[in-house]
């Protein structure tokens, strides 16, 4: 008998329109897809061309550069791109090549510079791209310098806090594609937050493996059992046109699959405490924990101001996870985000790099913090005023991620190999992979188009 998806009614508390399923619901069919995309050099080069080069891509946080001259780079694929705060306050990209040879311009991840010097021949340019000083003009033909010297920029647009670039310079506004979700995202004031955490790491596999594996939650009970006593595997799923998908996840309780009910073990303590529920003297079951979670973060945001009204029951205890095609995701919580970005290599596409991001915002209340599931250590810098640095693990070492991260570090490369394998005829998703299948037919839409 086959399950009805929409019989799993996750959520409890209080009904609220944030939780509505999203309706018509997408169907995108039962077909197996290529599975040359996870691993064929030609297609790398066409989806390097019809993807990536035509959709809105997640550069990084606005909260970065918050002062003129203030920059940062973007790396992704063959590219490298320079996102800078310019002298109009506003933010603007730029390939980061010099016009006259081609020599990369900055080397670093962060700076902050009146202007951009080559440091090959010390050709200069404003912030906003204009060359404005050639090294040694006299020795140029004129008919040379005629050609335009100016960087070369790119479509730069700004939502909830997060820089957006596009190759394409016809493609539709951000703000338009990203509609259906936008008014969701902005309720969690991503505008006020800034880096806490900053990791790269190399993984042996197709960017599209990571997009996969982040993008449900099916595999929890085999890859990461240690999660099935705190979160549970039954989702609701939402899908959106333009490859937009959005997850719930529910924490503070067991797995429905998870044989003990009544517990209050240590991952499901730890929630408690973040709710500022001392679990010594709590004296419900595992079944009620997800709950009264929910009940004293209303609570405390009530006696401290912290304007939850606007979030469901189920924002307060749960981990909602939007997917922004083509490789991005956002994890949210009221108190902190999770930037997930699935990279692809320059020229391999059995490899990919893994950009993860923790954006918190300092609130002086007492118990107030990020979920301590993401794992930031006493050490880290809550307070905005330094930020991190990024932290970049090779192919083959341990990204030190957390135990749950590093798993899917080991895994990911044993299913690549099988993805090679002649044997293997494409994916077969269930109900539960569906934001997979949404992603998939997205990128076979846009793969058809012409070039």
């Amino acid at each position: 008998m086959k399950l009805d998806f929409d019989d799993w009614n996750i959520h409890v508390g209080t009904p609220h329109p944030f939780n509505e399923r999203v309706r018509p619901a997408i169907d995108n069919g039962t077909g197996r897809s290529d599975p040359r995309r996870y691993h064929d050099r030609a297609f790398m080069r066409e989806e390097w061309e019809k993807v990536f080069a035509r959709s809105w891509l997640l550069a990084g946080a606005a909260s970065d550069i918050p002062e003129e001259g203030d920059f940062f780079t973007f790396d992704i694929g063959p590219e490298s791109f320079i996102i800078v705060r310019g002298a109009d306050d506003a933010i603007h990209a730029h390939y980061n090549v010099c016009p006259h040879r081609g020599s990369r311009l900055v080397t670093t991840d962060f700076g902050s510079l009146d202007r951009f010097t080559c440091p090959f021949h010390s050709w200069k340019f404003d912030l906003e791209g204009h060359n404005v000083a050639v090294t040694d003009p006299e020795t140029f033909r004129p008919e040379v310098l005629c050609h335009d010297r100016n960087l070369t920029s790119v479509r730069c647009e700004v939502a909830v806090g997060l820089v957006f670039i596009s190759m394409d310079s016809e493609i539709e506004p951000l703000k338009q594609w990203l509609a259906p979700i936008l008014p969701q995202l902005e309720l969690y004031e991503i505008d006020k937050m800034y880096v806490v955490q900053h990791r790269r790491s190399d993984w042996g596999a197709n960017w599209k493996g990571g997009v996969d594996a982040f993008a449900e939650i099916y595999h929890l009970h085999a890859v990461h059992p240690q999660t099935q006593c705190l979160m549970d595997d039954r989702t609701q799923i939402d899908l959106w046109p333009g490859g937009l998908s959005r997850q719930f996840v529910p924490f503070a309780q067991p797995a429905a699959r998870f044989p003990d009910q009544e517990t209050v073990n240590p991952g499901i303590q730890a929630m408690l405490r973040d709710a500022g529920i001392d679990p010594a003297s709590y004296e419900g079951s595992a079944a009620q924990t997800r709950s009264d979670v929910q009940k004293a973060k209303r609570r405390r945001s009530d006696e401290l101001g912290l304007g939850y009204e606007k979030f469901s029951d189920s924002q307060l205890s749960d981990s909602v996870v939007y997917s922004l095609f083509p490789n991005g995701q956002i994890g949210c919580h009221p108190e902190a985000i999770f930037l997930h970005r699935f990279m692809p290599h320059a020229s391999d596409p059995n490899q990919f790099t893994y950009d993860t991001c923790i954006l918190y915002r300092h609130v002086d209340a007492p118990g107030y913090s990020a979920p301590a599931w993401m794992g930031l250590g006493e050490e880290t810098d809550m307070s905005g005023r330094t930020r991190p640095e990024i932290v970049h693990t090779g192919l083959g070492e341990p990204p030190g991620l957390g135990e749950v991260l590093d798993q899917d570090s080991d895994l990911l490369p044993i299913v690549q190999a099988g993805a090679r394998s002649r044997g293997f005829r494409g994916p077969l998703w269930s109900e539960q992979e569906g934001r997979l299948r949404h992603f998939h037919a997205e990128l076979d839409r846009r793969m058809e188009r012409s070039a």
